[in-house]
């Protein structure tokens, strides 16, 4: 979020200006199907790169910072500077206005720039960058109520448009709403654009945009607003970037009508001649990209907000804290916009921004993905056009460490090169992978692995390549996740009888399991001596704080807390509302409540979201995760005395079982046990060498790739993949929906593949072919039969990457 001090409102139009103070936003809290392909002349065709000045505006204390000396003096620094670098777009933010004109539309501050704006812009065109203004939803009440005509309009006034009865347009309750069924509204858009474009205007931040900026119940609704304002924009070629923190369900709304959207809150820290940030607020952004990063792509990019990182006096960060920030923005292909002061970077802030092999990264415009949110020592990845991975590793945790790349965890099988990119060294050849040493705390190491001659690389359902005809969806609960269940074998020699059959069990996830995602300013208490599960408890204290587990199964329980302390919870379930939860309790407390509860849902992924409503506290003590079964009973009985093998029954098809463990030790199947359709056999010899007592194995079953697949139910759906190769293959599920398919390749139809089988399998080879002609080369396939069609990945082997 930004101050909402703009004279548009459409937001605060307002005939006189307004003060800042009216406007200060309530701080952020201190924690917290793939893109088409667009155009090079799309102005999104990557993520853009400039300047903003909402962070110096904060931490100046003076949201009249934005003054016409300052804007040029920022200009001409960034022309001196880091122009030659990529960075192009003088954008500034709330505050601009004076008020409005005649026709109810935003005039300057003359004030601020007694020459004009106009002059401002000027300058700035004539540096050879791009000038960015700020606005929000709605209409200003003095506009409305002033009842001027709209622009070109005949018949249209400002007091004809705004949505009856009277209500609320943005998040500070500055505007009112405007209804777009009446013609009317659109034009009043269209007069506003056409006037900054009329200026030279070449970028729009559209800030308040909800659902998002905190309200995510529809309460506030401004995707009227967003289409119309993108509508009115298209036609002059000016960028439109949302804010802030959007609501990650809407998310292809907003890859429809803007050029960016920001996925989080402000990376400022609110605390003015101090600092500019903190690490919390960078490292609260992992876990959003870890949702949104397949969202992105040429015409439509991630914003992480202002990369305050040019000036260590005033960040707010360590210098490896700075290079992770730097290395995070570019890895995750967003927008790279510094909010610094551009006349007073410092010499290593200078080297951070201007490092071209680093910002080429960004450019290439491919949002990396976490092999693994669930540790502090991540590893994220970014594949290629050309056959290389970018590869970065962040360590979030407290102490110095290394950390490894393998190179199965990115795609890549066979050996490879790695380049650090930061310094240009060539750091050699490696197999299986790569450990980056003493990754210091809060910082990074960045990589480019180029894989060698002969190695296979796997193309995902979500990679950015991957282009789909006809209506696809991700996921949907055609999903088949990877899972194990534990078989408790009890070794005994004194007889007894078979247990019982289980069908459903349930997984306690402790408020501490690094699978549960944290959103706001969360804090961990431990030994209350409450009677909590495992004696902890996760709380929030400030209303908007959220909490979400993404799980797969069929049911699931949020157990908490009640106690006078405490409120109103929002659930939201597979991003829909379901009720809102009250853990309040007027008389003593009650430990491990059950707040809510659902079953009967697909076994898929589903995603749990909660929400802090109201109350003092919210707290989050354990989800207890219900799954299906994959074992037709979980416990089995062996007897000594009467050695037979043990036979256990599966709930999927025994090709799916992928091995049977004991601790870190694998059983060897066809001796120690084998797997005969849905049936498998613990040998009596294994089972009888055993010690008596429980005896737990982990039975472990495949699932579809990184556990999601896409698929499409339309007559002729097809998708297609372009490659640098000399061999490629088709690993997709095969399942009793599907039917016969086409392969073409390089447009030639090669084979038609038959996907059809009894049960739902995961990774199964439908189609491979070697000896292709090293070059460039496409692969599609096409449904010719079956009620649906999947797609999995595409691996190919590797001749030479250019």
């Amino acid at each position: 979020m930004a101050a909402a001090l703009t004279a548009t409102a459409l937001g605060a139009l307002c005939l006189t200006a307004p003060s800042w103070a009216a406007a200060t936003p309530v701080p952020a809290p201190d924690a917290g199907a793939a893109t088409p392909a667009a155009a090079e002349s799309d102005p999104a065709a990557k993520p853009y790169m400039g300047w903003s000045s909402f962070s110096m505006q904060v931490y100046s204390g003076n949201g009249q910072w934005i003054t016409a000396d300052q804007l040029i003096a920022q200009s001409d620094a960034m022309h001196e500077k880091l122009q030659a670098h990529g960075y192009e777009y003088i954008n500034v933010d709330a505050g601009w206005n004076g008020g409005v004109d005649e026709y109810g539309r935003p005039t300057p501050s003359e004030t601020l720039y007694p020459n004009g704006l106009q002059a401002v812009i000027d300058h700035v065109h004539e540096n050879g960058q791009k000038f960015g203004l700020y606005f929000i939803p709605g209409i200003g009440p003095e506009v409305y109520e002033a009842d001027l005509p709209i622009y070109g309009a005949e018949g249209c006034s400002t007091g004809d448009i705004a949505a009856q009865p009277l209500q609320q347009a943005d998040y500070w309750d500055i505007g009112y709403k405007i209804d777009f069924s009446n013609p009317c509204s659109q034009k009043y858009i269209d007069s506003i654009v056409d006037l900054i474009a009329g200026w030279g205007v070449d970028f729009v931040k559209f800030d308040s945009v909800t659902p998002g900026s905190g309200i995510g119940d529809l309460s506030l609704d401004a995707r009227d607003d967003v289409k119309a304002w993108s509508q009115a924009l298209d036609r002059h070629d000016i960028w439109l970037e949302l804010s802030w923190a959007l609501d990650i369900r809407y998310a292809d709304y907003w890859k429809q009508y803007a050029d960016g959207w920001r996925v989080d809150w402000d990376v400022e820290c609110y605390c003015a001649h101090d600092a500019m940030t903190t690490w919390d607020n960078i490292a609260r952004l992992f876990s959003k990209a870890a949702q949104w990063w397949r969202h992105a792509g040429p015409g439509g990019w991630n914003d992480f907000d202002s990369l305050n990182v040019g000036n260590g006096a005033m960040d707010g960060l360590t210098r490896d804290e700075r290079r992770t920030a730097m290395t995070f923005w570019a890895v995750s292909a967003v927008p790279i916009y510094t909010g610094n002061d551009l006349t007073n970077l410092d010499e290593y802030g200078l080297e951070l921004l201007t490092n071209d092999d680093v910002i080429a990264v960004n450019q290439n415009g491919v949002p990396a993905r976490p092999v693994s949110t669930e540790t502090d020592k991540q590893v994220w990845y970014a594949p290629n056009a050309d056959g290389t991975v970018t590869a970065a590793v962040f360590n979030l945790d407290r102490t110095e460490s290394d950390i490894e790349v393998r190179l199965s965890d990115i795609g890549i099988e066979g050996s490879a090169t790695v380049t650090d990119v930061w310094s240009g060294e060539e750091l050699g050849k490696i197999d299986g992978g790569y450990v980056a040493q003493d990754v210091p705390i809060h910082g990074s190491r960045l990589f480019t692995i180029t894989p060698a001659k002969g190695a296979r690389l796997t193309v995902t359902d979500d990679d950015l390549r991957v282009s789909y005809d006809g209506t696809w969806t991700r996921n949907g609960n055609q999903e088949v996740a990877a899972q194990s269940q534990p078989l408790t074998v009890k070794v005994t020699d004194a007889g007894g009888e078979q247990p019982p059959a289980a069908s459903v069990r349930t997984v306690a996830l402790n408020d501490d399991d690094p699978a549960i995602s944290y959103q706001g300013s969360w804090n961990h208490s431990t030994n209350r001596g409450l009677g909590d599960h495992q004696d902890d408890v996760h709380y929030a204290e400030k209303n908007g704080d959220a909490v979400e587990h993404t799980f797969v199964g069929t049911g699931i329980d949020y157990v908490t807390e009640t106690h006078e302390s405490q409120g109103e919870v929002d659930v939201y379930l597979d991003g829909e509302f379901q009720q809102t939860v009250n853990a309040y309790r007027a008389e003593g407390r009650g430990a491990q409540q059950v707040l809510y509860s659902v079953d009967g849902l697909p076994n898929g992924t589903h995603t749990l979201r909660l929400v802090k409503k109201s109350g003092s506290f919210m707290l989050l003590d354990r989800l207890d995760v219900r799954l299906d079964s994959l074992l037709v009973a979980d416990t089995a009985l062996f007897d000594k005395s009467a050695p037979t093998p043990v036979e256990v029954g599966l709930l999927r098809d025994g090709a799916e079982l992928t091995a049977i463990a004991h601790g870190d030790d694998v059983l060897t199947a066809g001796e120690q046990y084998t797997v005969e359709g849905r049936t498998v056999a613990l040998s009596a010899e294994y089972l009888a060498a055993q010690p008596s007592g429980d005896l737990v194995l982990d039975f472990r079953f495949r699932g579809d790739h990184r556990d999601d697949v896409h698929s499409s139910t339309d007559d002729g759906a097809s998708f297609e993949v372009a490659f640098r190769g000399t061999a490629v293959e088709w690993i997709a599920p095969m399942g009793p929906d599907q039917g016969e398919v086409e392969i073409y390749l390089d447009g030639k139809l090669v084979d038609t593949v038959d996907t059809h089988a009894d049960s739902r399998l995961t990774q199964r080879s439908l189609f491979t072919t070697e000896g292709l002609k090293n070059g460039d080369h496409t692969f599609k396939a096409v449904q010719v039969s079956g009620d649906i069609l999947r797609h999995d990945t595409i691996e190919y082997t590797v001749k030479k990457v250019k």
